[in-house]
């Protein structure tokens, strides 16, 4: 069977081209920019770079202390993430297993989590942590992304278990093994596709909020990434060279764990939608 090229597929290419271009445009920006200095940027911001500029990144490191913020960020946002996986999965295994009108309840309100905007309740967390004693604090950034992602979380999760037979628990069940023990063994090694979507998408999250932690953290030493970078543009505006040398930076990280983890994003999605 021979394949036919028409002005259909010309028309389709030429989109999807176009489409390319349109995404990857930004990131070609954002390292050129990135590349030059105060001259090249006023003459030619976007034409490529005829002398690159590496101590665009070795300024921006210093000036806006990129070191400490990628560490606040890393830090809340892996504890974060392992909190997320952890609660979400096994909350996710009982309401996934448990056909009961409680079961039923309780998925509808981790659903409405998931409807109803978390600005909405934004003054009321902002005064119970600041009563607890949590702001400028990792832990109260940790337990405000556990709460606000697990909804997510637990939606991701019971899809992809439902889609699982429930022979492999039940088996480790009739073999003595508790439900505990059923879920850590047998059941969690099945979820990795998933799992690496909860932590792709939640990471991505988390990393890249601004406004949380400019409220919950600002002027503190605990600052992530987004909110250091925000104070570095305020206060060297006119230097787009190491605002976007810092940009680059800060973007690196979670760039990396996207390309690690990005084949199980598809994988975890298409095993949701079979649920």
């Amino acid at each position: 069977m021979s394949l036919r090229y028409g002005v259909r597929t010309f028309l389709l290419e030429i989109v999807m081209i176009g489409a390319a271009v349109a995404f990857l445009f930004p990131v070609y920006a954002l390292i050129t920019l990135s590349l030059k200095d105060k001259r090249q940027i006023a003459e030619a911001p976007l034409s490529p770079p005829t002398s690159p500029d590496l101590g665009n990144f070795a300024d921006a490191w210093s000036r806006a202390s990129l070191g400490s913020a990628l560490l606040n960020s890393t830090a809340i946002t892996v504890v974060s993430l392992v909190a997320l996986i952890a609660v979400g999965s096994s909350a996710a295994y009982f309401l996934a297993r448990r056909a009961t009108r409680l079961g039923f309840g309780l998925y509808v309100l981790f659903l409405l989590g998931i409807v109803l905007p978390f600005q909405l309740g934004m003054i009321p967390l902002f005064k119970m942590v600041d009563s607890m004693g949590l702001l400028g604090t990792y832990q109260g950034m940790i337990v405000f992304y556990t709460g606000i992602q697990m909804p997510f979380t637990v939606f991701l999760y019971t899809g992809f278990i439902r889609a699982l037979p429930a022979d492999y628990a039940n088996a480790a069940l009739i073999d003595g093994a508790g439900h505990l023990q059923a879920f850590t063994r047998v059941v969690f090694p099945l979820l990795r596709p998933i799992t690496g979507t909860v932590l792709i998408l939640n990471a991505v999250f988390i990393w890249n909020d601004f406004f949380t932690p400019l409220l919950y953290l600002g002027g503190s030493a605990r600052e992530t990434v987004p909110v250091r970078i925000f104070a570095f543009v305020g206060q060297y505006v006119s230097d787009y060279g190491l605002v976007f040398a810092g940009l680059v930076l800060a973007a690196l990280p979670i760039i990396v764990v996207f390309l690690v983890l990005q084949r199980y994003v598809i994988k975890g999605f298409a095993g949701g939608l079979k649920g």
